[in-house]
């Protein structure tokens, strides 16, 4: 299993355009870029691969990691423009992509995942949305696929764990989730090669978002910036809850200070990673 990062940044990735701060300096000066999140997943046994979120990035990214395939299918986690307006790019590109989304309805918009990406794409002749039961393995580029809730309000989103049944590699991601991942999905999500974390901010951050941070450590350290994101402090306590093996913090914003922007283990775009 070869895992590309292809867009590692938040909504506005880093650097954000128009801005001058410090981070986004100093990644143009270090030529880093956070793009919009997305993952690239190849099988290599079968030659097939799973992308992980349609980045509004998409182009761009496929263009910058000339050696990765298009994918064979792809999984939506949720329905924020940061992880789907990418699949417009089908358009033209692809002659046919199977789209899998969770089938649970969303009490906020009366639809599930899968619905809304069949509605408000039903331009793109191409694909074909496969609803998904959360929870429920399925079987996709040669991989077992499961998504898993997490929470991360006003709008239903998924994490999910990608193994190999061949060489049982596995790759684990969070979604975009605050702190409180159910205890089910993180079961599902235990014991990976590679934990891919949202960690949108360091946890001393909370004290600039308007409701502060939440799920406190004993020690007072906030490990939810708000009620979506997991902070830096969070990401890396759920890794070691779920015994990952290796961590990389993606989903990650500009507002990092500049001197803990780029410490490890805060991933950055075009990172590759074998697991076997």
């Amino acid at each position: 299993m070869r895992v590309t990062l292809l867009g590692t940044g938040d909504t506005t990735g880093t650097p954000t355009v128009g801005c001058d701060c410090d981070t986004c300096e100093a990644a143009r000066e270090r030529g880093v870029e956070r793009t919009r999140f997305s993952v690239h997943v190849e099988n290599e046994r079968i030659d097939e691969s799973l992308l992980i979120d349609f980045s509004p990035d998409f182009r761009y990214q496929f263009l910058r990691e000339e050696d990765l395939s298009l994918p064979d299918a792809a999984v939506i986690t949720h329905i924020h423009f940061d992880h789907l307006d990418g699949l417009g790019n089908v358009f033209r590109v692809f002659d046919s992509l199977d789209v899998y989304a969770a089938d649970e309805t969303d009490p906020e918009t009366g639809k599930s995942v899968a619905e809304t990406v069949r509605d408000d794409y039903h331009y793109l002749e191409p694909i074909t949305v496969r609803p998904t039961t959360p929870l429920e393995t399925i079987h996709v580029c040669g991989f077992d696929v499961t998504l898993v809730p997490v929470e991360h309000p006003p709008l239903v989103c998924y994490g999910l764990a990608i193994e190999d049944p061949v060489t049982g590699a596995k790759l684990s991601i969070s979604g975009d989730t605050s702190y409180n991942v159910p205890d089910g999905s993180r079961e599902v999500l235990a014991d990976p090669d590679l934990l891919l974390a949202d960690a949108i901010v360091p946890a001393h951050l909370c004290e600039y978002h308007p409701i502060g941070g939440r799920h406190e450590t004993d020690d007072g350290v906030p490990r939810t910036f708000g009620t979506k994101h997991m902070t830096r402090e969070g990401a890396l306590e759920l890794a070691a809850e779920l015994n990952a093996e290796r961590t990389r913090l993606v989903h990650l914003a500009h507002y990092y200070p500049v001197d803990e922007a780029f410490e490890e283990p805060l991933a950055v775009d075009g990172e590759q990673y074998r697991l076997e």
